[in-house]
């Protein structure tokens, strides 16, 4: 007797192929910068948000650092004596310091994360320094291309600046392991600076720091080392603080 014709076995889909659909895109790198365009490129892009609060968590640690070194010391920020020269302190009382809209040609950042933790930055140096007559902070560069700057400055006529120099820096070497801080040329401005080599959260900086009659401030340069913010240092204090 013939047998009846079977039903040929539907398709087993081979192991190897994609069970349908695209594949899905690789876990998020965290950490500045983003891989460029062509460096482990996927047809499709990672969600950016887990990468970018990374990266922000880094810079607030930083920015609490900076914050100890400025706020804890603002009961120096006081009037001059009597005795005092009048017409230091005059251009002292008439120092302001402020965050221009590009510094040393690099454009102010406008991420809203990192814009968010400048703005409570100056929230804070406002509240906790003594006296202030004016704040600076804020964050210039393209911190996907690994160049980026902090500023943190505040004006008030100063009774010491060398002792307020020397309070930020040792405030600053132990909460940014900054080693090699040696006096560097203050500029037009006056008064004294220094500059160092640091490290917080794994982020090689340079740093620079300076106090006059008038103000006291910091520059962090992320990513690099004390002698290239060396070569801007006069160029953006200049474009910081102002005179008269």
């Amino acid at each position: 007797m013939s047998q009846p014709p079977t039903t040929p076995p539907a398709h087993q889909p081979d192991g190897d192929a994609p069970q349908g659909g695209y594949p899905p895109p690789p876990a998020p790198q965290g950490g500045f910068p983003q891989q460029p365009d062509g460096v482990g490129a996927t047809p499709y892009a990672a969600p950016p948000a887990p990468a970018k609060k990374r990266s922000v968590g880094k810079i607030v640690l930083i920015v609490l650092a900076v914050l100890l070194v400025l706020c804890l010391g603002g009961a120096a920020i006081a009037a001059f004596a009597l005795k005092d020269d009048v017409k230091e302190a005059v251009d002292a009382a008439n120092t302001t310091v402020s965050a221009p809209a590009t510094l040393a040609g690099r454009p102010q950042v406008t991420e809203p994360g990192l814009k968010a933790v400048a703005d409570s930055l100056v929230t804070e140096m406002k509240k906790s320094v003594q006296n202030e007559t004016s704040t600076a902070g804020a964050f210039y560069g393209d911190p996907a291309k690994r160049d980026l700057l902090m500023i943190a400055a505040a004006s008030g006529v100063m009774v010491d600046p060398k002792k307020e120099l020397d309070d930020a820096v040792t405030g600053i070497s132990s909460q940014l392991n900054v080693t090699n801080m040696a006096a560097v040329d203050a500029g037009p401005l006056g008064g004294d600076a220094k500059c160092g080599d640091g490290k917080s959260e794994g982020v090689p900086l340079g740093v620079c720091i300076w106090a006059d009659r008038g103000s006291v401030g910091l520059i962090v340069q992320y990513y690099k080392s004390a002698a290239e913010l060396k070569s801007e240092f006069v160029t953006m204090r200049g474009q910081i603080e102002k005179k008269g």
